[in-house]
């Protein structure tokens, strides 16, 4: 009897094994394979939102973009610690304290299929910031100018051209224009080394005297001023809402061609300032903490194409980094020398470095100073 239970037992326990073993043999499904995804963080306003789906559309890696108008909104970021980001586009000036700080890794070039596509000028000029051009690539380069509403200029100053920064640093000429509206960017960095070269000093001057001379001049400006913002004037100049900013050049173009898709009969344009100005390249880097760092790469790559390229410059109104894309570039912002300066107006152009810890300290208080008089 004994024996018989134990044969029963065992004979139970494999008809209740039986369907485990069988559902085991069957084929399981296969776990679904990881969404892929590449995080950007950018500036406004500064690609063709086209680029991004296209880039999807390849590759099947999805873009989660934001967007940031100010170096020192991403900066923060970077600082913190961990950013989620994988691609990101610092300044060059922000750039070199940035890389001494560690917060970005070195780009793998072996992956980088276009690098040969880049213009080696710029990356000549961005090397000062990035010393062998390991962390970072040129995205756009530009210049800061005065954008300004034609026929408000024209009622106010006559024939008189506005091609000289006198038009904002003396104040009888500028008081013209604060009825119907003047915006500045709100960027140290540029109003700072601008204003110092007008005064025939070093733009990349770190003296603390020279920077508050600077912000010196530059207060002369708050009372006409109705604000200090790096973005909002370029809907604010299409509509009508201002009628002179300083700004860069590209902001200046989306501006004019958005008066334009509004049919509203403003017609805005934009001059580098015959005493020179400052050119300022925007970069694309990776951070150190990059959970994507191959979707990263893919994507730097593929803005790196010379048709890719000259979309965003064609639709931005910034010219771009890559020197085989002006094949593909709109004829008419090729052909603008605001945006592609000629050799002349190149030599007027400057760069400038970055500012270290204490210098930073002293830019803060005295831009704090400038925008709010105390």
């Amino acid at each position: 009897m004994a024996t018989t239970r134990v044969l029963k037992v065992l004979a139970l326990a494999g008809a209740l094994a039986l369907p485990g073993a069988l559902a085991a043999a069957q084929p399981q499904p296969k776990a679904a394979a990881p969404e892929k995804v590449v995080n950007v963080f950018n500036w406004s306003d500064y690609i063709d939102p086209k680029v991004l789906e296209d880039f999807t559309h390849e590759t099947g890696i999805k873009v989660v973009y934001d967007t940031y108008d100010s170096n020192e909104m991403l900066e923060t970021r970077l600082l913190a610690g961990k950013t989620g980001y994988d691609v990101v586009v610092p300044s060059a000036t922000f750039l070199a304290r940035q890389i001494k700080a560690g917060v970005y890794q070195k780009l793998d070039k072996s992956k980088l299929t276009n690098l040969k596509n880049l213009w080696p000028e710029i990356m000549a000029r961005l090397a000062k910031y990035d010393p062998g051009n390991e962390y970072a690539v040129d995205y756009m380069w530009f210049t800061t100018g005065i954008a300004y509403n034609v026929q408000a200029a024209k009622q106010r100053l006559g024939d008189k051209p506005l091609d000289t920064w006198d038009i904002v640093f003396r104040p009888e000429n500028l008081k013209k224009f604060a009825d119907c509206g003047v915006y500045v960017i709100d960027s140290p960095e540029d109003l700072f080394s601008i204003a110092l070269n007008y005064m025939k000093l070093n733009p990349d001057s770190k003296n603390p005297n020279d920077i508050r001379r600077a912000a010196d001049l530059i207060g002369t400006m708050r009372r006409y001023v109705k604000k200090f913002h790096s973005s909002e004037y370029i809907n604010a100049l299409a509509n009508g809402d201002i009628c002179l900013a300083i700004g860069w050049a590209g902001d200046a173009f989306q501006a004019r061609n958005r008066a334009r898709e509004a049919n509203n009969g403003i017609d805005i344009n934009y001059v580098i300032p015959r005493e020179g100005t400052l050119m300022s390249m925007d970069t694309l880097a990776m951070p150190k903490d990059a959970p994507h760092p191959d979707e990263g790469l893919k994507f730097i790559d593929f803005l790196l194409r010379p048709e890719v390229a000259a979309r965003n410059t064609s639709v931005t109104h910034f010219a771009n980094g890559d020197i085989t894309s002006r094949a593909f570039v709109d004829k008419e912002v090729l052909d603008n020398k605001s945006v592609y300066p000629d050799q002349a107006t190149m030599a007027r152009l400057f760069t400038v470095t970055g500012y270290d810890q204490a210098t930073q300290r002293i830019v803060t208080r005295e831009w704090t100073r400038v925008k709010t008089g105390k």
